[in-house]
This record gives structure tokens, sequence and C-alpha cells, in this order.
């Protein structure tokens, strides 16, 4: 209660106003400068490719829209804040709030629980709209950009792979898989011959990828018309390498928030690794704290602006600072996927660490 005891509800809703005001102007800004830089990318994609048509670029740049946008939110957030404090301080209504003994973190209060909002609305709502058409986006840059699609898919059944070799196709089921030596386990596969037709089926407790042939053991053969017979050993030829499994996964980002501990559940059980994954949900929990310590430090360089001036410089600051956070985030989540440390840390590590630095800052300049 002592946090709010010298802030009006009118005052408190007067600077969450002001900074959704910043935030939304930042984010259109940045969201739609990196909407025009993202049509003319695919339109130089398509340059080569004459059954692209402008339509369905502008299509694939709507479908990626919100995906973009979840990116951009801490940064909308930094420089919305920086902007709206700044011109608080200009107005120098913030110079008066304080003199009248209201204490930085009064301030900062609505601005920090109003971040944390729009944190909480983007990966709950905006994270499943967006995940859903960024699977769409994935599907149609597969077919008319990479020219190939994903045939690997992991249910509660199991997994399941497809693959064609030789002019035959086969479907491989099984029930999990040991990641490490890449050894299917309760293998079943379904051969075709070159038209398509239903030729034999392979039963198998176990199946290894060994050099371009999946290596069965104890296989039982099954032949329509004839009896069935048992091989101690059986060599499927394959195109699948143990990387073009595990990238063959459905990204992250193309799973809403609500859906990604099932899969992440699933990939257990089926004896992959769910780091990826696992890092990528984490790193959603951790962005409501993300864009409170956005504000702060937004905060701490505009409160600093208003004692000692120098706006280019500071405002340069909070550009380096963007950097700094990009890069941080980078490692970390390179060491995460890497088992280097864990997924958490992995996720948190940023939004720790700036919060740390805000706080630490505006420790400073209200004890000074």
């Amino acid at each position: 209660m002592s946090l709010f005891a010298r802030l009006s509800p009118t005052l408190s809703g007067y600077i969450a106003k002001r900074f959704l005001g910043g935030f939304l102007l930042f984010l259109g800004a940045l969201g739609g400068v990196i909407f025009l830089a993202e049509i003319i990318e695919l339109l130089r994609k398509a340059s080569s490719r004459p059954e692209v048509s402008f339509q369905l670029v502008l299509q694939m740049a709507a479908l990626k829209f919100p995906h973009t946008l979840e990116k951009i939110v801490p940064f909308a957030v930094l420089f919305g804040g920086m902007y709206e404090f700044w011109r608080l301080s200009r107005s120098s209504e913030l110079i008066v709030a304080r003199a009248s003994g209201v204490s930085v973190w009064q301030f900062l209060a609505p601005a920090v629980l109003a971040a944390g909002a729009i944190g909480i609305l983007f990966i709950t709502v905006v994270n499943p709209v967006g995940s859903t058409m960024l699977l769409r986006y994935e599907l149609l840059d597969s077919d008319y950009f990479r020219g190939q699609s994903s045939q690997l898919a992991v249910s509660r059944s199991g997994m399941w792979l497809r693959q064609a070799q030789n002019g035959t196709q086969s479907v491989i089921h099984a029930l999990r898989m040991t990641s490490d030596d890449m050894t299917l386990r309760d293998v079943t596969v379904y051969l075709y011959d070159s038209k398509n037709t239903f030729s034999r089926r392979l039963d198998a407790p176990e199946a290894k990828l060994s050099q371009g042939t999946w290596k069965l053991r104890n296989v039982l053969v099954t032949t329509p018309g004839q009896p069935s017979a048992r091989k101690a050993t059986y060599d499927l030829p394959t195109n699948w390498t143990a990387t073009k499994i595990k990238n063959s996964f459905s990204p992250p980002e193309t799973l809403s928030f609500w859906h990604l501990p099932g899969f992440i559940d699933l990939l257990d059980r089926a004896g992959f690794t769910a780091t990826r994954h696992r890092v990528y949900w984490y790193s959603l929990l951790a962005v409501p704290v993300m864009l409170g310590a956005m504000v702060l430090i937004a905060a701490s360089f505009s409160l600093r602006l208003a004692r000692r001036g120098g706006v280019s410089i500071l405002i340069g600051s909070g550009i380096i600072f963007s950097f700094f956070i990009l890069f941080l985030s980078d490692v970390v989540e390179a060491l995460g996927l890497a088992d280097s440390i864990p997924a958490l840390l992995a996720a948190w590590t940023p939004a720790s660490v700036t919060l740390l630095i805000g706080l630490s800052i505006l420790l400073h300049i209200e004890e000074g």
C-alpha cells in the first residue's frame, strides 16, 4: 500500500496512458519498417519464380507480421518509454511529481504494470494467433521458395517418417526414438512400389540409422499373398540423416504458447530432445518481466537525461543497450540449446540481467 500511498488513481492512469501511447507509436513505426523490409526481401526471392505473385508476397508478409511484432515488443517498450518519460521531463510534469514527494518507484509503478499486462496479452493472445499464421507462412515458404516440406511428424501414437528412395516409397512408424544414437524403437515400416502400391510390411524391435541405411534387427517381413518370414537383419536405404531428422520438427515459434507444454511432453516421450522448444516456452514466460525491466531501463535513461542533459548521447545509449540485450539473448540461447546451461536459466537470463541493471541505475539515481 505504501507504494501507491501518494500516487492518485488519476495520476496513475495518466502515466499509464502516456506510456501506452509511446509504446504503440514505436510498435507501429518499427513494425511498419520491418514489414516493408520483409516485402522487399520476399520480392527479391520471388524475382526468379514467376509462379509467385505479388498478392502471395503480401499474404506471406502479413502472415509473418504478428511474429515480427512479438520480436520487437521489448524494444517498442524501451523506446516508447524513453520517449514518453523524456516528454514528461521536458514539460516538467515528472519534475513536479517528484518535487511533490512522489518517488521514482511510485511514478514508474503504473508503467511497469502496463508493460506487464502487455506481455501477458502478447503471450496469451497474440502468440497463439501469430504461431498459427507463422506455420502457414512456413508452409508457403517451403512450397514456393525452399521446394521441400516436412515429412516427419510426432503424435501421441509415436513418430512417423516418410521417405522416397530409388523410385519406391516407405512410411516408418516408431513408438519412440533414442536421439543419441538415432535408433527407432518398436518399428513398423510400410513399403510401396513405384506405382504407389503396397508391397510389404516390416516389423522390428529397433532400427538404427547408419550411413544412409536403416538397419533393422529381428525383422518380421509380411508380403501380401505370401507367408510371413523372419529375418535377422534388414537394410532399408534412406535419405534421412540425423541432422535432417532433428531439423524437421515444427519450429517452436509455430506452436502456440498453450500447446507448447504438450508438444514438449510428446518429444520427451518419443525420445527426442525438446531443449529448443523448452527454451522458447520459458522465454515466453519471461516476457512480462522483460517488458517491466525495459520500463526501468527507459526511466533510468530519461531521469539521467533530465538531470544532466545530452539527449543524443543518452538516446544512443538506449540503442546500444538494445544491441547488448540482443547479443546477450543470442549467447545464452545458444548455450541453452547446446545444453551447456539449463533451459530455464538460458530463457530467464536476459530478463533478469535487464531487471538488475534497471534497478541498480534507478537506486543510484534515487539515492543521489
